[in-house]
């Protein structure tokens, strides 16, 4: 074995015997290392191999040919192949931009494309049961006649033969024994049913129409090209580009769907099975090992056509893809921060380019560097202006809480309240918007002052009446309120200061002792069935207020939810966060557009102590583009994205001096070139992060400038410290 610095990525090349090959290991290595084609093997590139590697036995993808320069006697060979898929070439290409693009090793970008490693061998077997020939003499009783009945010339489980039969798999195992049966091992693949590419949509309107007809264009000319779908909520941008997904399935294509919330998408998987009859492949962190395996091999060999997924769906085995929808484009859910740190919009727009085939990205509220592609032509712009079937956009109210005066302990204005009663007397429904989870943000001794606090972060702990516990919602620390205060010893002297959905819930039981109400937040919807159920409550109206977090601002349909109430519309405005304004206002926008979806018209009450803000006026006066355009002018000004490139460097480690040590030699090396500054070190706003102290930089670059090769020289020439970990994030999205 050896290591080379690099392998190029070739195809339809067979090595044989003695050749050297380069192998990519799932490591976190920067090399492809060398291995010679045993006697029996012939390998080409994109094969699964096993391989020695030091003490352990390794499963990598063959690259290309070895590049190394050591002699043939030292080499190690590949211990045998495994029966997957050989890897595209278009992913083997995409692993290596991702990698160069985020100052990842390969290795680290393979692993999350070899995430499911069991479904490289060839599947197992399960043990079923035949009618043996011919059938031996035996006594029958009327359940031994059903089951032989049942198997005719079918094979069974021991469980299934029994269900089908009506009896217990006792009896199967009895005829097994008499040898009525014969055992054998059957291999079972999910079969996905086909989409029907014929089956009519519904009928569009003439803006949807012309949507619909360009993206199909698009998919036939089988070429790139960057389109957004830039709709208001209820316009129907969902049908357009289904439109889009058939035409590519009718040219043979597979099609990936990323959502930000797949677990909570079970409108968008319903409204799939009404416009296709099948269900698309699913892709989250919620499937079961069994079901990962069977979805892996089914987009590696083409069986399933259509894959709806998270961030990581972008790195499955395509057999063929053809078309990318990246719904919500602007959602910071797309956004990996930790391993490799990627921006899976961002990183499908690639993906899409590499393989020469349309991507459309979809959004009410596109992220500035969207729009910006849009404007300067490089991304088509399809606009759909208007809500679907004459539904109109909700009427909006700003609530100047300071003219409220309420009393401490509560947070729904007399405005907002009154709203509510109307809402609930006309038989519709309501929503209350709040982006905090738990009872309380805080928790402190009224005696003296002190607060609870994560002891693995520098962050409060968030109190959970519900689950009566104090939650960490960073490194997910648990512990119970304790009777005393351990800086006073004061008893009972703890104040929950500010309110979560829990402690809005509350107050609403007292305000609205009849209302039916449900809580949506993650700790709530912990998967996709706890969500669709909660869906299916709202639908069937058994839900007359929807107490939620940001999740329920994503996408949902309820025909009767006419109202929005925001309960603290000044909540992301916070802080020197550069996407503050964007994000507050993309929130804010979405969560509105899911009131008067219906045939009634609805109604968005926000609560703001800043009503003159730039985003709370946006809102009011509906100019979504004049924000925007204005938002556009001040990044501008500062060259700051997507007019100039930003990369983070974040130092960690449990000893904060050896922290302090990385950072200082850091800053001794940092690059020092005209229209390049590097900002930091400086503490990180969460300075004690899961146990490990943190410090940051910031380095900035001004147009035309490609940061990557300045950082890769910067850390080539930084000292070391032992214990220390530094992360690179290009094109950052989170500045904690």
């Amino acid at each position: 074995m050896e290591k080379s610095d690099s392998a190029l990525i070739e195809t339809d090349r067979a090595f044989g015997v003695g050749a050297r090959v380069g192998v990519l290991l799932p490591v976190p290595l920067g090399q492809v290392y060398d291995y010679r084609v045993p006697p029996g093997l012939s390998l080409c590139a994109g094969d699964f191999v096993r391989v020695p590697f030091g003490p352990r036995k390794l499963v990598g993808v063959v690259w290309g040919q070895g590049v190394g320069e050591i002699a043939e006697a030292k080499l190690k060979s590949v211990l045998g192949k495994l029966p997957a898929v050989p890897m595209a070439d278009v992913t083997r290409r995409f692993i290596d931009w991702v990698a160069g693009y985020t100052l990842s090793t390969q290795g680290q970008v393979l692993k999350m494309a070899m995430s499911v490693e069991d479904a490289l061998e060839d599947a197992q077997g399960v043990k079923v049961f035949r009618l043996a020939e011919p059938l031996p003499d035996l006594k029958l009783t009327k359940t031994r006649e059903k089951v032989l009945a049942v198997l005719g010339n079918a094979a069974m489980t021991a469980s299934e033969a029994a269900l089908a039969a009506g009896c217990s798999p006792a009896v199967v195992a009895g005829l097994y024994k008499a040898g009525a049966l014969v055992e054998a091992s059957q291999v079972r693949e999910r079969q996905w049913t086909p989409p029907d590419v014929v089956r009519a949509g519904p009928t569009l309107s003439d803006a949807q129409t012309l949507a619909a007809h360009a993206l199909v264009a698009k998919v036939q000319e089988g070429a790139f090209a960057a389109l957004l779908l830039d709709g208001v909520p209820g316009s129907g941008k969902t049908e357009v580009y289904f439109e889009a997904v058939a035409e590519a399935l009718r040219e043979g294509k597979q099609v990936l769907v990323l959502l930000p919330e797949i677990s909570l998408s079970s409108q968008w998987l319903a409204r799939f099975q009404r416009r296709f009859a099948a269900e698309p492949a699913q892709w989250h962190s919620d499937l079961g090992a069994r079901e990962r395996r069977e979805t892996w091999r089914a987009v590696a060999d083409g069986r399933a056509r259509v894959v709806v997924g998270a961030r990581s769906a972008l790195f499955l085995p395509y057999h063929d893809l053809g078309l990318i929808v990246v719904d919500e484009e602007h959602d910071g859910a797309f956004k990996q921060e930790e391993g490799v740190i990627y921006n899976a919009r961002d990183m499908a727009v690639v993906r899409a380019h590499l393989g020469g085939f349309p991507i459309c990205l979809v959004s009410a509220t596109p992220s500035l560097e969207t729009a910006v592609n849009a404007e300067s032509g490089k991304y088509q712009l399809l606009h759909l202006p208007e809500r679907h079937g004459g539904a109109v956009l909700p009427e909006l109210d700003l609530i100047d809480m300071r003219r409220e005066k309420l009393p401490a302990t509560r947070w729904l204005s007399n405005s907002l309240q009154q709203a509510m009663t109307e809402t609930f007397a006309a038989g519709e429904q309501a929503m209350l918007f709040l982006n905090r989870r738990g009872y309380a943000p805080l928790t402190l001794c009224r005696t003296c002052g002190h607060r609870l606090a994560c002891p693995n972060c520098s962050t409060w702990l968030v109190e959970h009446r519900v689950r009566r516990r104090l939650e960490c919602h960073h490194c997910g620390h648990i512990e119970r309120l304790p009777e005393k205060c351990p800086s006073c010893d004061a008893e009972h002297s703890f104040h929950a200061c500010g309110p979560g959905v829990e402690r809005l819930a509350e107050e609403v039981m007292n305000a609205f002792p009849e209302v039916r109400f449900a809580l949506a937040s993650s700790d709530t919807l912990s998967g996709p069935r706890a969500a669709e159920d909660l869906i299916g409550r709202i639908e069937r109206h058994e839900v007359d207020l929807i107490i939620g977090t940001q999740i329920v601002a994503k996408g949902y349909h309820f025909p009767l939810l006419t109202l929005v109430g925001v309960v603290d519309g000044d909540l992301g405005l916070a802080g020197g966060d550069l996407r503050a304004a964007e994000r507050t206002y993309q929130l804010l926008y979405q969560v509105a557009g899911r009131a008067g979806r219906g045939e009634k018209p609805g109604r968005v009450l926000v609560q703001t102590y800043l009503p003159e803000h730039p985003v709370m006026q946006a809102m009011k006066s509906g100019q979504r583009d004049a924000f925007i355009a204005e938002e556009i002018r001040a990044r501008q000004e500062m060259f700051m994205p997507p007019f100039g490139r930003l990369v983070a460097l974040i130092v960690s480690g449990k000893v904060e001096a050896a922290v302090d040590a990385q950072a200082a030699h850091l800053a001794r090396s940092a690059p020092r070139y005209d229209d390049v500054r590097v900002l930091g070190p400086a503490p990180a706003p969460l300075a004690l992060l899961r146990g490990r102290h943190r410090r940051r930089f910031l380095m900035k670059v001004k147009p035309g400038i490609a940061p990557q090769a300045i950082v890769r020289e910067w850390l080539q020439r930084t000292l070391k410290e032992k214990g220390v970990r530094i992360q690179v994030d290009v094109d950052p999205q989170s500045f904690l």
